[in-house]
């Protein structure tokens, strides 16, 4: 099992170890996972060039390249973010606008036997909205199956995570853990996946608005 891991920030806190502790329960070895910070990518400045020429273009792709090499590769995508006001880091939420070309939308990555992972872990409120809004991302680039994990740690520091939140976490961690091991190799795309997918297709095929992205369906055999 090959796993990427995008961390939405450098601060090695809550999340980082909650993300850790998913890591440990998973069937793979340590060399079969890459991990990547995202906060020296430079500022997503809505060039579109990505979707209407060459992603190749985008002023920052020599930061992202390495990080998309990754994903194309893995089995498992796991993104994690602290929440920040309701969502998720804006370093992450950068990273996700440098890929709006690969939506389903635009020119995907065929993800859908991929398994995503949105992480997030909040003091108080939140961290349900910004796994949620992770996984949204994921889905929308055709990855076959997300799960979330979202933690309300009651605690600003891992030290301070009292005993029965941390019980309830290990729980939780084991539960998923378990799930994406009996995935692994078997992820058939959820309905709304397909549904997109094929909706995609349809558009490409019959609006063609964008003639680069019509040859990239047509290319990966698609459309006809």
């Amino acid at each position: 099992m090959k796993i990427s891991v995008i961390h939405g920030q450098t601060h090695k806190g809550n999340t980082y170890r909650l993300t850790h502790m998913l890591l440990e329960q998973l069937e793979c070895k340590k060399e079969d996972i890459s991990e990547f910070y995202v906060n020296g990518i430079g500022l997503c400045v809505g060039c579109a060039q990505c979707i209407y020429k060459d992603e190749n273009l985008c002023p920052h792709r020599n930061g992202m390249l390495s990080i998309i090499k990754a994903m194309e590769e893995a089995d498992v995508i796991i993104m994690d973010s602290p929440n920040y006001c309701m969502g998720m880091s804006g370093q992450l939420k950068n990273f996700c606008d440098h890929l709006g070309y690969r939506w389903m939308s635009h020119r995907p990555f065929d993800m859908r036997k991929k398994i995503g992972v949105g992480i997030a872990t909040a003091a108080g409120m939140g961290a349900g909205k910004t796994a949620k809004a992770i996984c949204s991302q994921m889905s929308w680039w055709s990855v076959g199956r997300t799960f979330r994990l979202a933690f309300a740690l009651n605690a600003a520091d891992w030290e301070e995570v009292s005993e029965k939140p941390m019980g309830k976490l290990k729980k939780k961690i084991r539960k998923l853990a378990n799930k994406i091991n009996r995935s692994y190799g078997r992820v058939k795309p959820g309905f709304k996946t397909r549904a997109l997918f094929k909706m995609m297709a349809l558009m490409h095929k019959n609006m063609a608005w964008n003639e680069i992205e019509t040859a990239h369906w047509k290319d990966n055999g698609w459309i006809s």
